[in-house]
C-alpha cells in the first residue's frame, strides 16, 4: 500500500468511526508495512470491528490473526497503561490492504473483551489460544477453552509473571498407570553464557 493510500484510508477511518476509535495511527512500524493501527475501548471493539468488515471503503473480510499482549513490563516497567491488549490484524483481499485493531482489557485481575467470532468465524481459535496462553476471556465465544495446554495445567504460561519452569510437572505412574501431577523439581537458576575464543580469533592476536 502507497504511503498516499494510507493516508486516504486513515482520513476515512476517522470518519467512518468517529468517537468509537481511541485512535488511527501510521506511527511505529505500521507505516512501513503499509497497515494502520486503530485502537478502541471495549464498549466500541464489536462495533467498530463490523464497520471494518461492511463499510465500502474498508472492506477487512478476513481476519487473519488474533493475539494476546502483556505489558506488564513494557518500557521497562514505567508503562502505566491496562495490562493486557488484544491485537487483531485484518485483510482486505478485495481493496490489497490491512489494518491492525487493538483493545485494551479494562480490569487487569479478569481482562475480558468482547469475541469477534460472530463477525469473523477465524476468530474462534485465535481467541482459544490468546486465552489459553494469556488468559485473557472472549465474552461471547460459545467454546472458550483451552487449545495448546492440557485441561489440568494451571496458569496462562505467555503472561509475564509465569514461571519458565511453569508450576507442576507431568510424568506417567506406573502403579496408578495414568499420567499425574507433581510440584515442579526443577530449581530456577539464572545461567551466564561462558564465552571461550581461540588465541587469534577475528585475526587478532591475543598473547
Amino acid at each position: 500500500m502507497s504511503l498516499a493510500k494510507l493516508e486516504a484510508l486513515k482520513l476515512h477511518l476517522e470518519g467512518v468511526l468517529g468517537d468509537k476509535a481511541q485512535s488511527v495511527t501510521l506511527d511505529g512500524f505500521g507505516a512501513d508495512r503499509g497497515e494502520l493501527n486503530i485502537t478502541v475501548l471495549p464498549q466500541n471493539y464489536l462495533a467498530v470491528a463490523q464497520t471494518l468488515k461492511d463499510d465500502a471503503l474498508c472492506q477487512f473480510e478476513q481476519l487473519i490473526d488474533v493475539c494476546g499482549v502483556d505489558y506488564s513490563d513494557y518500557k521497562e516497567g514505567t508503562y502505566e497503561g491496562s495490562r493486557y491488549c488484544v491485537v487483531s490484524h485484518l485483510l482486505s483481499i478485495s481493496l490489497n490492504q490491512r489494518v491492525r485493531l487493538k483493545v485494551f482489557a479494562a480490569d487487569d485481575d479478569m481482562p475480558i473483551v468482547p469475541s469477534l467470532s460472530g463477525i469473523w468465524s477465524s476468530a474462534n481459535w485465535f481467541e482459544r489460544e490468546a486465552f489459553d496462553l494469556f488468559g485473557v476471556v472472549f465474552d461471547g465465544h460459545n467454546d472458550l477453552r483451552r487449545i495448546l495446554t492440557d485441561y489440568g495445567f494451571i496458569g496462562h504460561p505467555f503472561r509475564k509473571d509465569f514461571p519458565t519452569s511453569g508450576h507442576v510437572e507431568m510424568r506417567y505412574d506406573e502403579a496408578a498407570k495414568r499420567v499425574v501431577y507433581q510440584p515442579v523439581s526443577i530449581e530456577p537458576r539464572e545461567i551466564t553464557p561462558r564465552i571461550i575464543r581461540e588465541p587469534s580469533y577475528g585475526g587478532i592476536s591475543r598473547g
